[in-house]
């Protein structure tokens, strides 16, 4: 809306100075083009930059030349009409606390708001956008729009201290282009959310450490042979055990997510064997996998390779394997596969469980969304699907689950790249795994 007003502020003083220069002619063009923005638009580039003098001049013009005669009146009149508009568009641009700049295809300013004397200091019109801002992002941003007339483009820029939401707009003159800049401060959201991070990481680190000495000493507990009414006491301490597993995947999640999204989890690509990552998750997965008597099936080539952060993706894999177990009817299979092309591995995890609906396919990977758990009765955070989202994303892959009909099982896919196309297409065959 901001960059709509921007234009049509710009556009009118264009207009506006048009008319002391053209007179009776101009006039009649303008009444034609006040019906469409876009013939409006093209007078902006010549004129623009001498807005700040046009009100002044038009009314020396109005008040010393105007001719007589009716066509007078009424070019006046909306002249008149017209400066009353220009003039509740500058006061409804300078109210707004988001800075608002315009600049030409060479990155001059023709247009800026009060706000952006607030944030910069006194706007110089006509002077190049990084001399202004003195942000190489900002002009990086208007000159990929301009490069690759993308639409708009969003992006955080620190500014100082302060953090802005800088959102570029490009909008077509004919043969040249305009770009509107818009600058919201959300400085304080984003110290709130780096406290909600930092407070989530505390949490996690503070719990962490006792729920795995509790764990341990369950441990010790299920092998201790001398102590009396071991048999008694076995199935409390299996409860004991699987609340303190739930717990600790709850904590874990918690970190994972917080040092996720803060930018702390560096992405190391190197060459992976998936067959023994996925391995590796498997054997993180014992304890749930004897619970419920599950056999997880794994269709991977032994030798296949992939680019990728071993430990996030292994992450990754734990994750969705221990959500298709959730879901599983005890004493079920769980299948794990991968399917190699020229430029990527597609993996996929399926479960014989009721299945995603149609209508939550696309928010399960949301945080804290699970799948109707009044209906479900599935332990669950909502958070191991969302950290999946966020790691593979990372990786530059793709992540989704499809949905098929209900009571025919749950499947989810992510992508990653293949480390060896040569060997893509080459499965060794079905390998199955009982831990």
């Amino acid at each position: 809306m901001l960059e709509f007003l921007a234009v049509l502020l710009a556009v009118s003083t264009a207009a506006l100075a048009g008319y002391t220069i053209r007179q009776h002619r101009q006039m009649s063009v303008l009444r034609a083009t006040l019906a469409n923005r876009q013939s409006i638009l093209s007078e902006l580039e010549r004129t623009l930059r001498e807005r700040d003098s046009a009100f002044g001049s038009l009314q020396q013009s109005l008040a010393v030349n105007q001719p007589s005669g009716p066509c007078t009146v009424v070019d006046a009149n909306q002249s008149d009409a017209l400066a009353h508009q220009v003039a509740i568009l500058n006061v409804m641009l300078n109210a707004t606390d988001d800075a608002l700049i315009v600049v030409d295809d060479e990155l001059h300013i023709v247009l800026a708001n009060a706000a952006t004397s607030t944030i910069f200091g006194p706007v110089q019109m006509d002077a190049h956008l990084e001399t202004l801002t003195g942000s190489p992002a900002i002009v990086s941003l208007v000159e990929n729009v301009l490069a690759y007339h993308d639409d708009v483009i969003e992006e955080q820029v620190s500014i100082g201290d302060d953090v802005y939401l800088v959102r570029v707009r490009l909008v077509m003159l004919g043969s040249s282009a305009l770009v509107c800049l818009t600058l919201n401060d959300i400085t304080q959201l984003v110290r709130l959310n780096r406290s909600r991070r930092d407070m989530v990481a505390n949490i996690s680190h503070e719990l962490r450490h006792p729920i795995a000495n509790i764990r341990l000493i369950i441990d010790g507990l299920f092998h201790d042979q001398d102590k009396p009414k071991r048999k008694e006491s076995i199935s409390s301490l299996r409860a004991i055990a699987h609340e303190t597993d739930l717990l600790l995947w709850l904590v874990q999640s918690m970190a994972d997510l917080s040092m996720i999204e803060s930018g702390q989890a560096i992405v190391r690509m190197v060459e992976v064997n998936f067959h023994e990552l996925v391995d590796g998750a498997i054997e993180r997965l014992v304890n749930q996998t004897e619970r419920k008597h599950l056999t997880i099936v794994k269709h991977v080539p032994a030798k296949l390779t992939v680019l990728c952060d071993r430990d996030l993706v292994q992450r990754v894999v734990v994750n969705l394997l221990h959500n298709a177990m959730k879901w599983s009817p005890e004493g079920g299979p769980v299948t794990i596969e991968a399917e190699t092309s020229a430029e990527e591995v597609v993996v996929s995890v399926l479960d014989n469980g009721p299945g995603v609906p149609p209508d939550q396919v696309e928010r399960i990977f949301e945080r804290f969304y699970q799948v109707d758990p009044s209906r479900s009765g599935r332990d669950g955070t909502g958070l191991g699907l969302a950290i999946c989202k966020h790691i593979v994303t990372a990786h530059g892959g793709r992540i989704w689950a499809e949905s098929n009909e209900l009571g025919g099982g749950g499947l989810f896919r992510f992508s990653l790249l293949n480390a060896d196309p040569v060997a893509a297409g080459h499965p060794n065959g079905a390998v199955r795994s009982s831990p």
